[in-house]
């Protein structure tokens, strides 16, 4: 059993559920899990989480139902470039940023191409984790992505939702196993997630843990269960903001990703 899941939404994501976060929490606890993440989509996504959202998650409060809450979000990559679609005065004030690409807002192009968008979008010392880079739609150089990772202290999650019989992304597998290979190659950890829109899939990582077993990838490099480790990789690239006549800067603080 895994005691952590950082990559969920709710009802703020704007489609596939209706559940409020303290739904979500309750669902948590029930299932036996110690840590939760709500990473509602960013603004990008049609009806999804608005600016003034973001902002208020940092009232809320992040212990509900015996559970540890962090709150994230599951930013848009926009363009090669790796624009996103949060401020960096909202994502500071965030517990984490889960960066990935999406059909809606933006276009795949060749494989250099897209990794030029991933490997941008993950200097932002606010994204801590690629989500779903897995999808065939978007087709990258995994090796160069992984190094890149590595080199900005990123890690890859392995998502339940593009393995499961559920998913919608079509065949994964061979994406995946080029993750894991690379992981394992520059020893990078992983986390599992589900990806759950609502309380249904919340903690339920069957096919993803079926699938890295099967890969033989060692399960000290999977975060779930190490939850002090998985919090500071997750904190350890802050964005920090210092008003000072004015001017914003920013300090860029490195995490250690050696298994």
């Amino acid at each position: 059993m895994y005691l952590s899941d950082i990559h969920t939404h709710s009802i703020a994501s704007g489609h596939g559920t209706t559940c409020t976060i303290s739904d979500m929490a309750k669902a948590a606890s029930r299932k036996g899990l110690k840590l939760l993440g709500i990473t509602d989509h960013g603004p990008g996504t049609l009806a999804a989480g608005t600016s003034s959202y973001f902002r208020s998650l940092t009232y809320a409060p992040k212990k509900r139902f015996g559970i540890e809450l962090l709150f994230g979000v599951e930013l848009n990559i926009l363009d090669i470039d790796g624009h996103l679609d949060l401020n960096d005065e909202l994502l500071g004030e965030l517990d984490y940023a889960i960066a990935s690409m999406h059909a809606q807002n933006y276009n795949s192009g060749t494989i250099a191409e897209n990794t030029s968008a991933y490997l941008n979008a993950m200097t932002h010392p606010c994204v801590k984790v690629l989500g779903h880079c897995d999808n065939p739609a978007f087709p990258v150089d995994y090796e160069t992505l992984a190094v890149g990772a590595k080199e900005n202290g990123v890690i890859f999650e392995i998502n339940e939702a593009s393995l499961a019989p559920y998913g919608y992304r079509g065949d994964t597998r061979a994406n995946n196993r080029e993750i894991l290979k690379y992981c394992m190659k520059y020893e990078i950890p992983i986390v599992l997630s589900s990806d759950s829109h609502g309380v249904e899939h919340i903690g339920d990582f069957t096919c993803a843990a079926e699938f890295v077993h099967e890969m033989m990838f060692s399960e000290k490099m999977i975060l779930n269960n190490d939850i002090p480790r998985l919090k500071m990789i997750l904190r350890g690239r802050n964005l920090r903001f210092y008003n000072n006549n004015n001017n914003i800067y920013h300090e860029k603080v490195n995490s250690l990703l050696t298994c």
